[in-house]
């Protein structure tokens, strides 16, 4: 193999590196959209998660959003049940459970097996035309690269899961007087605004 071209395939496969994930924190969010319905509070923001993620949210039409929501109504309440979100034109948002929405948004794994492909690569060295040396460089590129990539990958996706399991708050009960927040993963081609409506 050429070395200009093992150097094209290594800028082609690094482009494609698994990425780390870095923890949302709903508490420590500044929030932007608000809407209120019978004394409860709804604060969110989409746009939470890093490239790798995010894409995946335009791919499979599931979106990540951030809440915040006060509750002075008067009466406890349970999210999902006695609490709904709405879309501007009065059509209920659909919420997904967290395991789906892990599951539509995790790095894939398996994907970085394709740099295997990598253990075969050599350097060759020519002298006058003649080819006097190769050098097996992929027997620590490609199962390094996988490696690394796996490891880096399985990290970030246990983080995302553990946030996603943290900030569950589907059928939470929101105590009269008390502040939650949450991420809450809902069927959307869009980032479209929404409302709170209290039942």
């Amino acid at each position: 193999m050429k070395l200009k071209t093992l150097v094209l395939l290594c800028a082609f496969f690094l482009s494609s590196c698994a990425a780390s994930y870095h923890s949302i924190n709903p508490p420590t969010l500044t929030y932007l959209s608000n809407s209120i319905d019978k004394s409860l509070s709804l604060d969110y923001k989409f746009n939470l998660l890093p490239q790798k993620y995010a894409k995946k949210e335009t791919k499979f039409n599931v979106k990540l959003i951030a809440v915040k929501l006060t509750n002075n109504s008067g009466r406890d309440l349970v999210f999902g049940k006695d609490i709904k979100l709405t879309y501007g034109n009065g059509g209920e948002v659909i919420l997904m459970d967290d395991q789906h929405v892990y599951a539509a948004l995790r790095q894939k794994n398996e994907y970085y097996l394709f740099y295997l492909l990598l253990t075969a690569a050599t350097i060759n060295t020519t002298t006058n035309g003649q080819q006097t040396s190769s050098i097996p460089v992929g027997y620590a590129l490609g199962p390094g690269l996988t490696a690394t990539n796996m490891l880096i990958a399985s990290s970030a996706n246990k983080s995302f899961n553990d946030e996603l399991l943290k900030y569950n708050i589907i059928g939470a009960t929101i105590k009269n007087g008390a502040t939650i927040y949450g991420l809450v993963g809902i069927n959307s081609a869009s980032f479209e605004g929404i409302k709170v409506k209290v039942e």
